[in-house]
Protein backbone atom coordinates (compact mmCIF):
# COMPACT_ATOMS: atom_id res chain seq x y z
CA UNK A 1 0.00 0.00 0.00
CA UNK A 2 0.86 3.82 -0.43
CA UNK A 3 0.51 7.27 0.52
CA UNK A 4 -2.42 9.73 -1.22
CA UNK A 5 -3.68 9.12 -4.14
CA UNK A 6 -4.41 12.69 -3.68
CA UNK A 7 -1.04 13.75 -5.21
CA UNK A 8 -2.50 11.67 -8.36
CA UNK A 9 -5.35 12.76 -8.56
CA UNK A 10 -6.41 16.06 -7.33
CA UNK A 11 -3.79 17.91 -9.03
CA UNK A 12 -4.47 16.40 -12.34
CA UNK A 13 -7.94 15.22 -13.89
CA UNK A 14 -9.28 14.37 -17.06
CA UNK A 15 -7.78 11.25 -19.52
CA UNK A 16 -10.07 8.72 -21.04
CA UNK A 17 -8.42 5.57 -22.61
CA UNK A 18 -9.02 4.63 -26.30
CA UNK A 19 -10.16 1.15 -24.54
CA UNK A 20 -12.63 2.42 -22.27
CA UNK A 21 -14.41 4.74 -24.57
CA UNK A 22 -13.83 2.19 -27.93
CA UNK A 23 -17.82 1.87 -29.18
CA UNK A 24 -18.68 5.07 -27.05
CA UNK A 25 -20.42 7.52 -29.27
CA UNK A 26 -21.13 9.82 -26.72
CA UNK A 27 -18.70 10.74 -23.94
CA UNK A 28 -20.01 13.44 -21.22
CA UNK A 29 -17.57 15.09 -19.64
CA UNK A 30 -18.38 15.02 -15.99
CA UNK A 31 -14.54 16.71 -14.32
CA UNK A 32 -16.17 19.96 -13.48
CA UNK A 33 -19.43 18.19 -12.33
CA UNK A 34 -20.97 16.62 -8.89
CA UNK A 35 -20.11 13.32 -9.94
CA UNK A 36 -16.69 13.98 -10.74
CA UNK A 37 -15.55 15.53 -7.55
CA UNK A 38 -17.62 12.62 -5.30
CA UNK A 39 -15.40 9.93 -7.59
CA UNK A 40 -12.19 11.64 -6.21
CA UNK A 41 -13.48 12.04 -3.21
CA UNK A 42 -14.57 8.15 -2.49
CA UNK A 43 -11.43 7.07 -4.19
CA UNK A 44 -9.12 9.17 -1.87
CA UNK A 45 -11.23 8.15 1.27
CA UNK A 46 -11.17 4.12 -0.13
CA UNK A 47 -7.14 4.51 -0.92
CA UNK A 48 -6.63 5.97 2.44
CA UNK A 49 -8.22 3.49 4.80
CA UNK A 50 -6.44 0.50 2.50
CA UNK A 51 -3.01 2.11 3.54
CA UNK A 52 -3.75 2.13 7.17
CA UNK A 53 -5.18 -1.14 7.24
CA UNK A 54 -3.11 -2.15 10.15
CA UNK A 55 -3.92 0.19 12.29
CA UNK A 56 -7.96 0.31 11.58
CA UNK A 57 -7.91 -3.65 10.97
CA UNK A 58 -9.97 -3.40 8.01
CA UNK A 59 -8.53 -5.57 5.08
CA UNK A 60 -7.24 -3.22 2.24
CA UNK A 61 -10.14 -4.66 -0.55
CA UNK A 62 -13.17 -4.24 1.48
CA UNK A 63 -12.60 -0.09 1.03
CA UNK A 64 -11.15 -0.62 -2.79
CA UNK A 65 -14.18 -2.22 -4.02
CA UNK A 66 -16.90 -0.46 -2.57
CA UNK A 67 -15.41 2.53 -3.61
CA UNK A 68 -15.38 0.72 -7.51
CA UNK A 69 -18.73 0.04 -6.99
CA UNK A 70 -19.95 3.71 -5.53
CA UNK A 71 -18.15 5.37 -8.82
CA UNK A 72 -19.62 3.30 -11.52
CA UNK A 73 -23.43 3.62 -9.60
CA UNK A 74 -22.38 7.54 -10.09
CA UNK A 75 -21.67 7.24 -12.99
CA UNK A 76 -24.09 4.97 -14.75
CA UNK A 77 -26.71 7.34 -12.98
CA UNK A 78 -25.85 10.17 -15.10
CA UNK A 79 -25.40 8.61 -17.95
CA UNK A 80 -29.26 6.25 -18.13
CA UNK A 81 -30.72 9.86 -16.78
CA UNK A 82 -29.21 11.32 -19.85
CA UNK A 83 -30.52 8.27 -22.28
CA UNK A 84 -27.08 7.30 -22.74
CA UNK A 85 -28.30 3.61 -21.19
CA UNK A 86 -25.46 1.53 -22.97
CA UNK A 87 -22.78 3.63 -22.69
CA UNK A 88 -21.34 3.37 -18.85
CA UNK A 89 -21.87 -0.77 -19.38
CA UNK A 90 -19.59 -0.33 -22.19
CA UNK A 91 -17.08 1.46 -20.71
CA UNK A 92 -17.33 -0.95 -17.22
CA UNK A 93 -16.47 -4.04 -19.15
CA UNK A 94 -13.64 -2.70 -20.76
CA UNK A 95 -12.21 -2.11 -17.42
CA UNK A 96 -13.20 -5.43 -15.92
CA UNK A 97 -11.46 -7.27 -19.03
CA UNK A 98 -8.08 -5.62 -18.09
CA UNK A 99 -8.55 -6.64 -14.45
CA UNK A 100 -9.83 -10.36 -15.87
CA UNK A 101 -6.41 -10.65 -17.72
CA UNK A 102 -4.37 -9.66 -14.94
CA UNK A 103 -6.40 -11.97 -12.14
CA UNK A 104 -6.32 -14.82 -14.08
CA UNK A 105 -2.48 -14.53 -15.28
CA UNK A 106 -1.96 -14.03 -11.12
CA UNK A 107 -4.49 -16.74 -9.82
CA UNK A 108 -2.11 -19.21 -11.76
CA UNK A 109 0.89 -18.13 -10.89
CA UNK A 110 -0.13 -17.93 -7.19
CA UNK A 111 -1.70 -21.34 -7.04
CA UNK A 112 1.87 -22.40 -8.49
CA UNK A 113 3.95 -21.25 -5.80
CA UNK A 114 1.35 -22.39 -2.67
CA UNK A 115 2.13 -25.76 -4.18
CA UNK A 116 5.71 -25.81 -4.41
CA UNK A 117 5.15 -24.38 -0.35
CA UNK A 118 2.87 -27.33 0.31
CA UNK A 119 5.52 -29.63 -1.40
CA UNK A 120 8.14 -28.41 1.09
CA UNK A 121 10.20 -26.30 -1.93
CA UNK A 122 11.17 -23.36 0.11
CA UNK A 123 11.63 -24.86 3.47
CA UNK A 124 14.03 -27.03 1.86
CA UNK A 125 15.65 -24.09 0.37
CA UNK A 126 16.35 -22.05 3.63
CA UNK A 127 17.23 -25.08 5.75
CA UNK A 128 20.42 -25.96 2.77
CA UNK A 129 20.71 -22.28 3.19
CA UNK A 130 21.74 -22.82 7.29
CA UNK A 131 23.18 -26.04 6.64
CA UNK A 132 26.21 -24.43 4.34
CA UNK A 133 27.96 -22.26 6.80
CA UNK A 134 27.54 -19.23 5.33
CA UNK A 135 28.55 -16.10 6.83
CA UNK A 136 25.77 -13.32 7.55
CA UNK A 137 27.27 -10.82 4.92
CA UNK A 138 27.39 -14.25 2.43
CA UNK A 139 24.12 -14.90 3.44
CA UNK A 140 22.90 -11.11 2.29
CA UNK A 141 24.13 -11.45 -0.91
CA UNK A 142 22.66 -14.68 -1.73
CA UNK A 143 19.33 -13.64 -0.50
CA UNK A 144 19.76 -10.34 -2.63
CA UNK A 145 20.71 -12.51 -4.93
CA UNK A 146 18.22 -15.29 -4.82
CA UNK A 147 15.15 -12.71 -4.48
CA UNK A 148 15.91 -10.75 -7.96
CA UNK A 149 16.12 -13.91 -9.40
CA UNK A 150 13.40 -15.27 -7.81
CA UNK A 151 11.00 -12.10 -8.12
CA UNK A 152 11.97 -12.26 -12.04
CA UNK A 153 9.26 -15.18 -12.75
CA UNK A 154 7.31 -14.21 -9.21
CA UNK A 155 5.82 -11.07 -8.17
CA UNK A 156 7.74 -9.36 -5.47
CA UNK A 157 5.56 -9.46 -2.57
CA UNK A 158 5.47 -13.26 -2.96
CA UNK A 159 9.28 -12.96 -2.91
CA UNK A 160 10.01 -10.99 -0.58
CA UNK A 161 7.87 -12.72 1.96
CA UNK A 162 9.59 -16.26 0.84
CA UNK A 163 12.60 -15.01 1.27
CA UNK A 164 11.58 -13.08 4.69
CA UNK A 165 10.90 -16.52 6.44
CA UNK A 166 14.44 -17.85 4.79
CA UNK A 167 16.14 -14.76 6.23
CA UNK A 168 14.28 -14.55 9.81
CA UNK A 169 15.67 -18.09 10.79
CA UNK A 170 18.82 -16.92 9.72
CA UNK A 171 18.68 -13.77 11.56
CA UNK A 172 16.33 -13.59 14.44
CA UNK A 173 19.00 -13.45 16.96
CA UNK A 174 20.78 -10.61 15.35
CA UNK A 175 18.75 -7.35 14.60
CA UNK A 176 20.90 -5.65 12.75
CA UNK A 177 21.09 -8.63 9.83
CA UNK A 178 17.53 -8.91 10.13
CA UNK A 179 17.05 -5.37 9.57
CA UNK A 180 19.38 -4.37 6.52
CA UNK A 181 18.79 -7.64 4.82
CA UNK A 182 15.16 -7.40 4.55
CA UNK A 183 16.10 -3.97 2.98
CA UNK A 184 18.23 -5.73 0.35
CA UNK A 185 15.58 -8.34 -0.26
CA UNK A 186 12.60 -5.64 -0.65
CA UNK A 187 15.21 -3.79 -3.14
CA UNK A 188 16.28 -6.93 -5.00
CA UNK A 189 12.80 -8.22 -5.23
CA UNK A 190 11.81 -4.64 -7.04
CA UNK A 191 14.23 -4.77 -9.33
CA UNK A 192 14.06 -8.30 -10.53
CA UNK A 193 10.60 -7.78 -11.03
CA UNK A 194 11.28 -4.69 -13.01
CA UNK A 195 12.66 -6.28 -16.41
CA UNK A 196 10.61 -9.44 -16.43
CA UNK A 197 7.13 -9.14 -18.30
CA UNK A 198 6.02 -11.20 -15.90
CA UNK A 199 7.95 -9.89 -12.80
CA UNK A 200 5.49 -7.65 -11.22
CA UNK A 201 2.27 -6.20 -11.96
CA UNK A 202 3.68 -3.22 -13.31
CA UNK A 203 5.54 -4.92 -16.06
CA UNK A 204 2.79 -7.38 -16.33
CA UNK A 205 0.18 -4.56 -17.32
CA UNK A 206 2.51 -2.70 -19.98
CA UNK A 207 3.26 -6.29 -21.29
CA UNK A 208 -0.17 -7.47 -21.33
CA UNK A 209 -1.02 -3.41 -22.68
CA UNK A 210 1.05 -4.42 -26.00
CA UNK A 211 2.75 -1.01 -25.87
CA UNK A 212 6.46 -2.98 -25.18
CA UNK A 213 7.45 -6.06 -27.10
CA UNK A 214 8.43 -9.41 -24.81
CA UNK A 215 11.79 -9.41 -25.59
CA UNK A 216 12.25 -5.49 -25.10
CA UNK A 217 11.75 -6.00 -21.90
CA UNK A 218 15.37 -7.74 -21.52
CA UNK A 219 16.91 -4.96 -22.24
CA UNK A 220 16.44 -3.17 -18.37
CA UNK A 221 17.81 -6.15 -17.11
CA UNK A 222 21.50 -4.18 -16.82
CA UNK A 223 19.75 -1.20 -15.51
CA UNK A 224 17.78 -3.49 -12.91
CA UNK A 225 21.24 -5.57 -11.96
CA UNK A 226 22.39 -1.70 -10.97
CA UNK A 227 19.62 -0.77 -8.91
CA UNK A 228 20.31 -3.59 -7.17
CA UNK A 229 24.04 -4.29 -6.60
CA UNK A 230 24.93 0.01 -5.79
CA UNK A 231 22.83 0.00 -2.57
CA UNK A 232 23.37 -3.19 -1.51
CA UNK A 233 27.14 -2.37 -2.08
CA UNK A 234 26.68 0.40 0.42
CA UNK A 235 24.94 -1.86 2.87
CA UNK A 236 27.24 -4.47 2.77
CA UNK A 237 29.87 -2.73 5.31
CA UNK A 238 26.89 -2.62 7.55
CA UNK A 239 26.77 -6.23 7.50
CA UNK A 240 27.73 -8.02 10.82
CA UNK A 241 30.46 -10.24 9.86
CA UNK A 242 29.16 -12.48 12.18
CA UNK A 243 27.84 -16.37 11.20
CA UNK A 244 24.70 -17.51 12.07
CA UNK A 245 24.77 -21.50 13.75
CA UNK A 246 24.46 -23.76 11.07
CA UNK A 247 21.55 -26.76 11.67
CA UNK A 248 20.74 -30.02 10.34
CA UNK A 249 20.82 -31.45 6.31
CA UNK A 250 17.83 -30.15 4.45
CA UNK A 251 14.26 -31.98 4.66
CA UNK A 252 13.75 -34.82 1.84
CA UNK A 253 11.00 -32.94 -0.66
CA UNK A 254 7.38 -34.01 -0.97
CA UNK A 255 6.83 -36.34 -4.17
CA UNK A 256 5.94 -34.25 -7.13
CA UNK A 257 8.46 -31.18 -5.79
CA UNK A 258 10.73 -31.08 -8.65
CA UNK A 259 7.98 -31.83 -11.59
CA UNK A 260 6.12 -28.75 -10.20
CA UNK A 261 8.74 -26.44 -10.82
CA UNK A 262 9.41 -28.07 -14.01
CA UNK A 263 5.67 -27.46 -14.63
CA UNK A 264 5.71 -23.48 -13.10
CA UNK A 265 8.59 -22.62 -15.90
CA UNK A 266 6.88 -24.95 -18.57
CA UNK A 267 3.76 -22.26 -17.85
CA UNK A 268 5.57 -19.16 -17.92
CA UNK A 269 7.01 -20.34 -21.33
CA UNK A 270 3.49 -21.41 -22.40
CA UNK A 271 2.12 -17.75 -21.48
CA UNK A 272 5.03 -16.12 -23.73
CA UNK A 273 4.06 -18.57 -26.64
CA UNK A 274 0.73 -17.90 -26.50
CA UNK A 275 1.40 -13.94 -26.49
CA UNK A 276 4.19 -13.97 -29.17
CA UNK A 277 2.64 -16.44 -31.54
CA UNK A 278 -0.33 -17.36 -31.74
CA UNK A 279 -2.06 -13.28 -30.11
CA UNK A 280 -3.84 -15.07 -27.30
CA UNK A 281 -3.47 -12.85 -23.90
CA UNK A 282 -0.92 -14.44 -21.25
CA UNK A 283 -3.66 -15.06 -19.27
CA UNK A 284 -4.44 -17.72 -21.71
CA UNK A 285 -1.12 -19.32 -21.67
CA UNK A 286 -1.21 -19.48 -17.88
CA UNK A 287 -4.77 -20.99 -17.91
CA UNK A 288 -3.31 -23.90 -19.94
CA UNK A 289 -0.38 -23.97 -17.44
CA UNK A 290 -2.66 -24.42 -14.46
CA UNK A 291 -4.04 -28.19 -16.13
CA UNK A 292 -0.25 -29.23 -15.95
CA UNK A 293 -0.56 -28.82 -12.49
CA UNK A 294 -4.05 -30.44 -12.18
CA UNK A 295 -2.76 -33.41 -14.30
CA UNK A 296 -0.09 -33.78 -12.00
CA UNK A 297 -1.94 -33.50 -8.90
CA UNK A 298 -3.90 -36.30 -10.45
CA UNK A 299 -1.00 -38.71 -11.33
CA UNK A 300 -0.05 -37.93 -7.32
CA UNK A 301 -3.21 -39.12 -5.95
CA UNK A 302 -3.47 -42.19 -8.25
CA UNK A 303 -0.18 -43.21 -7.86
CA UNK A 304 0.10 -42.39 -3.51
CA UNK A 305 0.36 -45.28 -1.24
CA UNK A 306 -2.35 -45.24 1.26
CA UNK A 307 -0.47 -44.90 4.64
CA UNK A 308 -0.96 -48.47 6.80
CA UNK A 309 -4.62 -48.28 9.45
CA UNK A 310 -2.89 -47.27 12.93
CA UNK A 311 -4.05 -49.75 15.58
CA UNK A 312 -4.43 -46.63 17.74
CA UNK A 313 -6.83 -44.62 15.32
CA UNK A 314 -10.06 -44.99 16.83
CA UNK A 315 -8.30 -43.70 20.22
CA UNK A 316 -7.19 -40.76 18.21
CA UNK A 317 -10.88 -40.06 16.77
CA UNK A 318 -12.25 -40.84 20.09
CA UNK A 319 -10.42 -38.09 21.78
CA UNK A 320 -11.03 -35.95 18.99
CA UNK A 321 -6.79 -35.36 18.30
CA UNK A 322 -5.11 -35.22 15.36
CA UNK A 323 -3.57 -38.33 13.25
CA UNK A 324 0.73 -38.34 13.90
CA UNK A 325 1.59 -37.40 10.33
CA UNK A 326 3.02 -40.42 9.54
CA UNK A 327 -0.82 -42.12 9.83
CA UNK A 328 -2.03 -39.18 7.51
CA UNK A 329 -2.91 -39.36 4.20
CA UNK A 330 -1.44 -36.00 2.85
CA UNK A 331 -2.88 -36.09 -0.88
CA UNK A 332 -2.23 -33.03 -3.24
CA UNK A 333 -4.90 -30.83 -4.03
CA UNK A 334 -4.83 -28.11 -6.56
CA UNK A 335 -7.75 -26.45 -5.34
CA UNK A 336 -6.32 -26.23 -1.96
CA UNK A 337 -3.52 -24.19 -3.39
CA UNK A 338 -5.78 -21.92 -5.77
CA UNK A 339 -7.82 -21.24 -2.47
CA UNK A 340 -4.92 -20.41 -0.60
CA UNK A 341 -4.73 -17.40 -2.94
CA UNK A 342 -3.72 -13.88 -1.61
CA UNK A 343 -7.37 -13.24 -2.22
CA UNK A 344 -6.89 -9.69 -0.30
CA UNK A 345 -5.02 -8.24 -2.53
CA UNK A 346 -6.48 -9.70 -5.65
CA UNK A 347 -9.59 -7.76 -4.87
CA UNK A 348 -7.80 -4.89 -3.52
CA UNK A 349 -6.92 -4.57 -7.07
CA UNK A 350 -9.90 -5.31 -8.78
CA UNK A 351 -11.22 -2.10 -6.64
CA UNK A 352 -8.32 -0.17 -8.02
CA UNK A 353 -8.07 -0.50 -11.37
CA UNK A 354 -12.06 -0.42 -11.77
CA UNK A 355 -11.80 2.79 -9.87
CA UNK A 356 -9.12 4.12 -11.93
CA UNK A 357 -11.22 3.13 -14.91
CA UNK A 358 -14.11 5.26 -13.79
CA UNK A 359 -12.07 8.05 -13.04
CA UNK A 360 -10.79 8.02 -16.74
CA UNK A 361 -14.09 7.09 -18.06
CA UNK A 362 -15.21 10.71 -16.32
CA UNK A 363 -12.41 12.71 -17.67
CA UNK A 364 -9.61 13.18 -15.29
CA UNK A 365 -6.61 11.08 -16.43
CA UNK A 366 -6.70 13.57 -20.08
CA UNK A 367 -6.14 16.42 -17.58
CA UNK A 368 -3.36 14.48 -15.81
CA UNK A 369 -2.05 13.13 -19.14
CA UNK A 370 -2.11 16.73 -20.42
CA UNK A 371 -0.20 17.79 -17.49
CA UNK A 372 2.40 15.40 -17.08
CA UNK A 373 3.31 14.23 -20.64
CA UNK A 374 1.99 17.71 -22.70
CA UNK A 375 2.97 19.99 -20.03
CA UNK A 376 6.39 18.95 -19.46
CA UNK A 377 9.46 16.63 -21.43
CA UNK A 378 8.94 12.98 -21.09
CA UNK A 379 11.72 11.65 -19.51
CA UNK A 380 10.87 14.09 -16.25
CA UNK A 381 7.45 13.12 -16.31
CA UNK A 382 8.72 9.18 -16.32
CA UNK A 383 11.11 9.99 -13.70
CA UNK A 384 8.79 11.91 -11.36
CA UNK A 385 6.34 8.69 -11.77
CA UNK A 386 8.88 6.73 -10.72
CA UNK A 387 9.53 8.91 -7.32
CA UNK A 388 5.85 8.96 -7.06
CA UNK A 389 5.77 5.35 -6.72
CA UNK A 390 7.29 5.43 -3.87
CA UNK A 391 4.26 6.82 -2.48
CA UNK A 392 1.64 5.50 -4.37
CA UNK A 393 1.28 1.85 -5.55
CA UNK A 394 3.26 1.48 -8.81
CA UNK A 395 0.62 -0.86 -9.94
CA UNK A 396 -2.31 1.86 -9.49
CA UNK A 397 0.16 4.28 -10.75
CA UNK A 398 0.89 2.06 -13.95
CA UNK A 399 -2.19 1.69 -14.65
CA UNK A 400 -3.16 5.49 -14.65
CA UNK A 401 -0.16 6.03 -17.01
CA UNK A 402 -1.65 3.22 -19.23
CA UNK A 403 -4.83 5.00 -19.38
CA UNK A 404 -3.45 7.93 -20.28
CA UNK A 405 -1.44 6.14 -23.28
CA UNK A 406 0.33 8.94 -23.83
CA UNK A 407 2.11 9.42 -27.10
CA UNK A 408 6.01 8.55 -26.17
CA UNK A 409 8.53 6.30 -27.76
CA UNK A 410 9.31 2.69 -26.44
CA UNK A 411 12.30 3.99 -25.08
CA UNK A 412 10.42 6.14 -22.39
CA UNK A 413 7.51 3.02 -21.85
CA UNK A 414 10.58 1.09 -20.67
CA UNK A 415 12.09 3.83 -18.58
CA UNK A 416 8.87 4.72 -17.02
CA UNK A 417 8.21 0.62 -16.37
CA UNK A 418 11.96 0.89 -14.49
CA UNK A 419 10.76 4.02 -12.48
CA UNK A 420 7.49 2.66 -11.33
CA UNK A 421 9.02 -0.73 -11.01
CA UNK A 422 12.14 0.18 -8.75
CA UNK A 423 10.94 3.57 -7.80
CA UNK A 424 8.90 1.70 -5.00
CA UNK A 425 12.00 0.80 -2.73
CA UNK A 426 12.52 4.65 -2.01
CA UNK A 427 9.86 4.00 1.02
CA UNK A 428 9.13 0.47 2.91
CA UNK A 429 5.26 1.32 1.86
CA UNK A 430 6.38 2.02 -1.94
CA UNK A 431 5.98 -1.46 -2.69
CA UNK A 432 3.84 -4.65 -1.87
CA UNK A 433 7.57 -5.99 -1.06
CA UNK A 434 8.12 -3.31 1.63
CA UNK A 435 4.65 -3.63 3.29
CA UNK A 436 4.39 -7.23 3.09
CA UNK A 437 7.91 -7.63 4.78
CA UNK A 438 6.92 -5.32 7.58
CA UNK A 439 3.99 -6.95 8.62
CA UNK A 440 5.88 -10.03 8.38
CA UNK A 441 8.86 -8.93 10.49
CA UNK A 442 7.03 -6.99 13.57
CA UNK A 443 9.64 -4.56 14.36
CA UNK A 444 13.11 -5.82 12.83
CA UNK A 445 11.67 -3.81 9.54
CA UNK A 446 10.26 -0.83 9.89
CA UNK A 447 9.87 2.28 7.61
CA UNK A 448 12.29 4.11 9.88
CA UNK A 449 14.50 1.59 9.20
CA UNK A 450 13.97 1.72 5.79
CA UNK A 451 14.26 5.46 5.67
CA UNK A 452 17.64 5.61 6.84
CA UNK A 453 19.57 3.81 3.88
CA UNK A 454 17.04 5.78 1.49
CA UNK A 455 19.94 8.14 0.01
CA UNK A 456 21.82 4.22 -1.12
CA UNK A 457 18.39 3.18 -2.67
CA UNK A 458 18.01 6.72 -4.67
CA UNK A 459 21.68 6.70 -5.81
CA UNK A 460 20.81 3.07 -7.07
CA UNK A 461 17.56 4.34 -8.36
CA UNK A 462 19.64 7.25 -10.69
CA UNK A 463 22.34 5.19 -11.92
CA UNK A 464 19.95 2.44 -12.97
CA UNK A 465 17.85 5.22 -15.12
CA UNK A 466 21.26 6.42 -16.29
CA UNK A 467 22.42 3.88 -17.30
CA UNK A 468 19.43 2.42 -19.43
CA UNK A 469 20.07 6.07 -21.42
CA UNK A 470 23.40 5.07 -21.98
CA UNK A 471 22.70 1.18 -22.97
CA UNK A 472 19.00 1.65 -25.02
CA UNK A 473 19.28 5.04 -26.70
CA UNK A 474 18.67 2.60 -29.46
CA UNK A 475 14.41 2.64 -28.22
CA UNK A 476 14.24 6.58 -28.31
Amino acid sequence: MKLAPILLFCFLPNLAWGALNAGTEQHLDLTNHWVGYAAIAIFVVAYVLAMIEEVIELNKSKPMVLAASLIWVLIASVYVSGGLDKQAGIAFRSALESYAELFLFIMVSMAYLNAMEDRGVFDNLRVWLLSKGFSYRKLFWITGVMSFGLSSICNNLTTALLMGTVIYTMGKDNRPFLSIACINIVVAANAGGSFSPFGDITTLLVWQSGVVPFADFYSLFIPAVINFVVPASIMHFWVPKQQPAAIGKAPVLKRGALAMVILFLLTIITAVCFENFLELPPAAGMLAGLTYLKFLGFYLQKTEQKPEKSQFEHVYKLFNVELPAANKNQQFDVFKSVADLEWDTLLFFYGVMVSVGGLSFIGYLTLLSDALYVGMDPTFANILVGILSAFIDNGTIMFAVLTMHPVISEGQWLLVTLSAGVGGSLLAIGSAAGVGLMGQMKGAYTFGVHLKWMPAILLGFACSIAAHFLLNGRYF
